[in-house]
């Protein structure tokens, strides 16, 4: 009985345990060990089988290391993020799998992943427990890329709000005014010359009144974003939709099977229309610099959790990623600047992401990703 108790049997029982009698008791002592051992090891192996099972359905990347900086333990979201596997990463140390930033990262720092969209931002949790008498560190990332672009939103709307409103208390006059005294400057006695000087001066100013208030009612438009209104919809009937009003050139649509998504048409229309249109334009700004005619290719994937449509060009690529979102930043001379941005808060109110990055798939130019995942 003892020797299966240190062999972690604890099936076997002492029979004829009984009172009053010193080998009876120590027979019914060692079954009340026994039991409580394996009662014990069950509530062990029922934690254990609980921690894997909530560690296994996060959403938020889990790791830990042991003081040698070995990877110990890393759940299915961890293995997303970083692209590993546990099979293959378990027992390796953080410099051979590329997380020393991690592992010296403190608590509550914030970081974005290698090879991530530069929108998308983690904040770490760092703690430390022991495994076996060991020390080890516990890191934990949530995804706060969500709710600092709401914040960013919010501190926009309030700024544009207040700007809006004095700018708009001078623009309204000062245009008034100009077109006013535009009209009335035949009637002065002065020379020609003085004549088109003074009226070129005043169509100045009240174009870029204009262009000015247009400005404003465009970052107003992309502020007020309304809620998407939720339908079944065809992803080939948008694609084929939006590829038809380029003129420019010929956009391609990739022959794959079709797939029903339930997203606001309209707005996602329009988030691959602005996409469409930056790579139409990239294609063409290097016409006749490269041997082969601009070309734009729209095609999509679908997987088990979201399906992601692709816009290519054969342009020059990305320059600058590190500005692609920010509002009406623009390397392009006629350029507004918030289509792209317009575009990501389209995706963002659908659960989804826009990521641009360049190709590498032996061409030249930008991959540009809308993300959208499937909804009941």
């Amino acid at each position: 009985m003892v020797a299966a108790l240190r062999e972690d049997d604890y099936s076997f029982r002492a029979r004829g345990g009984r009172r009053n009698d010193a080998l009876g008791d120590l027979a019914l002592e060692i079954n009340a060990l026994a039991a409580m051992l394996q009662s014990q090891r069950a509530s062990s192996l029922e934690a254990m089988a609980l921690v894997e099972r909530v560690m296994s359905s996060m959403q938020s990347p889990m790791l830990a290391f042991d003081p040698e900086g070995r990877l110990k333990l890393l759940n299915t979201a961890g293995e997303r993020a970083f692209g590993l596997s546990v099979s293959t990463a378990l027992n390796r140390s953080a410099e051979v799998l590329k997380l020393t930033h991690l592992l010296k990262a403190s608590d509550d720092d914030l970081l974005s992943l290698d090879g991530a969209q530069p929108t998308a931002r983690w904040v770490v949790k760092r703690s430390s427990f022991r495994l076996r008498g060991v020390p080890h560190t516990l890191l934990v990332l949530s995804d706060v890329s969500a709710a600092l672009h709401e914040e960013e939103r919010t501190a926009w709307k309030r700024l544009i709000r207040v700007l809006g409103h004095e700018i708009n208390n001078s623009l309204t006059p000062i245009k008034s005014i100009a077109g006013s005294l535009r009209g009335r400057f035949t009637s002065l006695q002065t020379s020609n010359i003085d004549r088109s000087d003074f009226a070129s001066g005043l169509e100045v100013i009240e174009n870029r009144a204009e262009s000015l208030n247009r400005f404003l009612q465009a970052y107003r438009q992309l502020m007020g974003l309304p809620a998407p209104k939720l339908a079944p919809v065809s992803v080939t009937m948008m694609v084929e939709c939006v590829a038809r009003l380029e003129t420019r050139i010929n956009v391609a649509v990739m022959s794959v099977s079709d797939v029903e998504l339930k997203v606001d048409a309209d707005q996602i229309q329009q988030a691959l229309i602005n996409l469409t249109r930056n790579a139409v334009e990239a294609a063409l700004s290097v016409d006749g610099m490269a041997d082969e005619e601009p070309r734009v290719e729209i095609a999509w994937e679908n997987s088990e959790s979201e399906i992601v449509i692709s816009v290519l060009d054969n342009g020059a690529g990305l320059m600058n990623a590190e500005n692609l979102f920010v509002p009406f930043y623009t390397t392009k001379p006629c350029g507004t600047g918030i289509g792209l941005v317009l575009a990501q808060q389209i995706a963002q109110a659908h659960k989804g992401t826009v990521h641009l990055a360049n190709r590498n798939d032996g061409q030249s130019g930008c991959r540009a990703e809308l993300r959208l995942p499937h909804r009941s």
